[in-house]
């Protein structure tokens, strides 16, 4: 099973400011709901409770420490390992955020999809640095409606 991270950043590295994101990019979530339809994300806690609830098309694996922490049409689990365990059988699992869990899962990843965005944003969760033993394999600029480009990294040596 690959593991896939996905995320929108600033060109400063930002992908939040509290639970907010701080941009609305409409070609970044159809992106998102194109990669990600029919294969398991997984998320932290504080960001699954910034959406409506479970992301339709997709099994919805939640991490939390807290034992008691319960969302309908979820999978809730307490670490990264239980997580891509409840994702087996998936040929690719998505990590969508937020920004501890990218960071935890960023040594297990295959593959990076990020959407950069042209332009600094004030926040306080960042995207970690994509490692240098990761290549850019595609690459589309977009100029309108804000300029941003779609990146896929893959890690060298894997594709």
């Amino acid at each position: 099973m690959r593991v896939g991270l996905i995320a929108a950043m600033a060109q400063n590295r930002v992908i939040g400011n509290g639970p907010e994101i701080p941009w609305d990019l409409p070609d970044d979530r159809r992106r998102f709901r194109e990669i990600t339809w029919g294969r398991p994300v997984v998320m932290g806690r504080r960001t699954f409770e910034t959406l409506p609830g479970p992301l339709p098309g997709r099994m919805t694996i939640v991490l939390t420490r807290d034992r008691g922490y319960c969302r309908h049409g979820c999978r809730v689990v307490p670490d990264l390992e239980a997580a891509l365990k409840a994702a087996e059988g998936a040929e690719e699992v998505f990590i969508c955020g937020g920004g501890e869990v990218y960071r935890q899962a960023m040594p297990l990843a295959d593959r990076i999809y990020l959407t950069v965005i042209h332009r600094d944003f004030h926040g306080d969760v960042l995207f970690p640095e994509v490692p240098p033993d990761f290549e850019v394999t595609e690459k589309v600029f977009v100029p309108e409606p804000v300029p941003h480009t779609f990146l896929v990294y893959e890690r060298k040596g894997d594709n």
